[in-house]
């Protein structure tokens, strides 16, 4: 996989971010996309996980707003957010990564992980692309194919291991629906 394949996926999560499509990011469309997530997952925006969600996605806001030199509450525009998030990825690293990704995995954890075991199943992963839009008929073999170690699970870890691994561009599993 190419430093292009994974800049395309920044501006395809630049978009998917972008909930009210006026070209810029802010504090509402983070919180926009943690709300469409726990809908879609059918969790009630009260509860304690959606509220984990929430303010993962509020920190990751604040996180790439500084990244991008902005003031707190200020948007980010397009072409903030690619170099701020290419700055993570290609001279930053995993590190930077993980710290800017690590909560809202969590969060996610916490919200699919129905048998409260601290893994994700093939299941509740299946849930999970849905809950972000990825179509339900793509999760069977996607989970296998993240399922590197082939218990039938994935920690926390993992997953973070997953979505760092799709945003570098060196896997090949669509998690951005």
């Amino acid at each position: 996989m190419s430093t292009a394949a994974a800049s395309e996926r920044l501006v395809k999560r630049f978009d998917k971010w972008d909930t009210d499509g006026n070209g810029v990011l802010d504090a509402a469309d983070f919180q926009s996309e943690a709300g469409r997530i726990a809908q879609n997952l059918g969790k009630d925006a009260g509860s304690p996980e959606v509220q984990d969600l929430q303010n993962a996605f509020k920190g990751l806001y604040e996180y790439l707003a500084d990244k991008a030199g902005v003031e707190a509450g200020d948007a980010i525009n397009r072409q903030q957010f690619l170099d701020a998030t290419g700055d993570i990825l290609f001279k930053e690293g995993e590190a930077s990564f993980n710290r800017a990704l690590s909560p809202i995995v969590k969060a996610l954890v916490r919200l699919c992980d129905d048998d409260h075991d601290g893994h994700i199943d093939a299941r509740e992963f299946q849930s999970w692309l849905a809950g972000v839009g990825v179509p339900v008929s793509e999760a069977g073999l996607s989970f296998q194919k993240v399922d590197k170690d082939g218990d039938g699970r994935l920690s926390e870890d993992e997953l973070l291991e997953v979505v760092r691994d799709f945003h570098f561009g060196r896997l090949e599993v669509e998690l951005l629906g």
